[in-house]
């Protein structure tokens, strides 16, 4: 209800505005606002945030809902509710970027060794003790479709930090592909101790040569039960969170503009800025530089 006309009333018979603010519970800077017919303070402010709200949106490449944008804000010092972000979004019409349903393409050798699952779906992170950088990894292969045929993506993923340790892209589905990811990982991190490596039962990484390549890197290797994907959640997830927010918004003319793409999503924007829901919405770089303070101040 509009409060406006009774104050206006009460001004007239000679009452008090003040006092008139005061019993119907409206600022007077707000009843003046009102009576020189501009824009009340909440719509300034409102105003004002959306503008905030669009570059934020915008800086994120339009995949940020407004769990992220909000605690964007409040990186910047901003003081809103969520639910006021969530209604000056649908207001401007700005969305967050919701992942597809992925289907499994895993084949498993029916021939292979079998290997323990030494991750037992244990995927939580203790944000108020940050786990072991660099002693369990897990990683999986997704395809890209591009007019020159089809590019395939392996990655490694630190399952304490959700930064993409090692990636490697190849149009071919061989053992190679997964060994060159493993192998990146191995050569930027540097590991101190055993790092365990789990992954489903695809047919490369059971196969003899990545055992062979992981026993020389000195990582033990673990795998999930046959058709369970959720076994290896965190390598799904990331790939569901790649496709939603890069591949399936555009055409791939080539597998040089894919890789190109896919190397700056990773190391230009997920890897660092990203805010993950998992990390209390930090990016992974930011999560492990918080670490890796808790590990100086022990």
């Amino acid at each position: 209800m509009n409060v406006y006309p009774f104050i206006e009333a009460e001004k007239q018979g000679d009452h008090n505005v003040k006092r008139a603010c005061e019993l119907l519970q409206v600022s007077r800077s707000a009843y003046y606002a009102d009576r020189a017919g501009g824009p009340s303070l909440r719509e300034q402010r409102d105003t004002e945030l959306t503008g905030k709200i669009a570059a934020i949106h915008d800086d994120s490449r339009h995949t940020y809902g407004s769990p992220r944008v909000h605690h964007e804000l409040q990186g910047q010092g901003e003081r809103c509710s969520r639910k006021r972000v969530a209604r000056l979004m649908r207001a401007a019409g700005r969305y967050g970027r919701m992942p597809r349903r992925w289907k499994t393409t895993t084949i498993a050798d029916p021939a292979a060794v079998h290997r323990p699952d030494l991750i037992g779906r244990d995927f939580a992170i203790d944000l108020g003790q940050p786990a072991a950088l660099d002693t369990r990894w897990c990683g999986d292969i997704t395809y890209i479709h591009t007019w020159e045929g089809w590019l395939y993506l392996a990655t490694v993923i630190d399952l304490a930090s959700r930064r993409v340790v090692g990636w490697a892209v190849a149009d071919h589905l061989r053992t190679d592909l997964v060994a060159d990811a493993l192998t990146d990982a191995v050569n930027r991190r540097r590991p101190a101790g055993s790092v365990v490596f789990h992954s489903d039962r695809g047919c490369q990484y059971t196969s003899t040569q990545y055992a062979n390549l992981a026993r020389d890197l000195g990582v033990p290797l673990s795998v999930g039960r046959k058709g369970q994907c959720w076994d290896n959640a965190v390598a799904e997830s990331f790939f569901a969170t790649l496709k939603t927010e890069l591949i399936h918004r555009h055409t791939w003319p080539t597998r040089k503009a894919a890789t190109s793409a896919i190397f700056d999503y990773i190391e230009g924007w997920y890897n660092t800025r990203r805010r993950h829901s998992t990390l209390g919405y930090r990016s992974p770089a930011t999560y492990e530089s918080t670490h890796a303070t808790h590990q100086q101040v022990a």
